[in-house]
């Protein structure tokens, strides 16, 4: 994992993904690109006049002086930070820069958790998930310790879920994770017998991988609902993170029946890690 960029709106929330993003610096020796998007109106940037450009230049140097005090932390002292702050107009171009730079990971902070879709829809962060080519891991808490050791991949095992759980497995591998594959069986969705099952995640197993040899890491439980079964699955194994897949412009999509991406997104306590379809 050689660079992690991170998306900073020198908040709380954005000071959790840098101190997360500087963790796996640290572990996997990656360079951090922390980005700050100063959202200027199209009126100013295309501007001529001496005033308006004043008025660009201005905030590019507030942004700057914020980014050296918000950067003068103790974890980032070994750490290779290339800071960057850009005007961009829309967020799809953080995937942009993440071509550009050869990134590995993108970092994102966002808030609280509740009932209703407030954590990530509408947010910034739902923005970058959106459009990013490239895993997005959302910190929502102060990152005592991590250690993604145990990983879940929450799947439906249809044939759309087999370029995710490809990109999961390839990124916890460099991250040293044990990565449990999990199949929530519930009346909220579409119930299977064990046999329909069974022959449902072979079938995904062979299209991914050729054969069968990770069934194993395969486990199937029953529970209220979708939902709640990969959390109560997560909490039970001690997992230290959860992987679920996203289409583009859809974002936390609905790879599962209704909105569980976007329902596991908020209500995890648990860092979540997404994966474009």
């Amino acid at each position: 994992m050689k660079k992690i960029i991170v998306p900073v709106d020198f908040s709380e929330h954005s000071e959790f993904a840098l101190e997360a993003a500087a963790g796996l610096a640290n572990k996997y020796g990656s360079e951090l690109i922390v980005l700050h998007m100063l959202e200027l109106s199209y009126a100013i940037i295309s501007s001529a006049t001496e005033s308006q450009n004043q008025e660009v230049v201005f905030y590019l140097k507030l942004a700057e002086q914020k980014f050296e005090t918000f950067l003068d932390k103790p974890y980032l002292k070994d750490v290779k930070v290339t800071p960057i702050v850009k005007h961009f107009k829309v967020w799809s171009e953080v995937n942009d820069l993440a071509e550009e730079h050869g990134a590995d990971l993108i970092v994102m902070g966002s808030q609280g958790i509740s009932g209703v879709k407030e954590v990530l829809i509408g947010s910034n962060t739902q923005k970058v998930v959106r459009y990013a080519n490239i895993p997005v891991l959302v910190i929502k808490h102060n990152p005592i310790l991590l250690d993604f050791e145990n990983a879940v991949f929450a799947s439906d095992f249809s044939e759309e879920a087999v370029a995710p759980y490809l990109k999961a497995k390839t990124t916890f591998n460099k991250l040293g994770s044990k990565m449990h594959l999990v199949y929530v069986n519930s009346p909220d969705g579409n119930f299977r017998s064990s046999s329909e099952i069974d022959k449902k995640v072979a079938n995904f197993l062979r299209k991914a991988e050729g054969n069968l040899d990770n069934l194993k890491s395969v486990n199937v439980v029953s529970d209220y609902s979708i939902e709640k079964g990969i959390l109560n699955f997560s909490n039970v194994i001690g997992a230290d993170v959860i992987a679920v897949a996203t289409h583009g412009r859809k974002g936390l999509s609905h790879i599962f029946e209704g909105s569980i991406s976007e329902d596991i997104a908020n209500h995890s306590t648990l860092p979540v890690m997404t994966f474009k379809i």
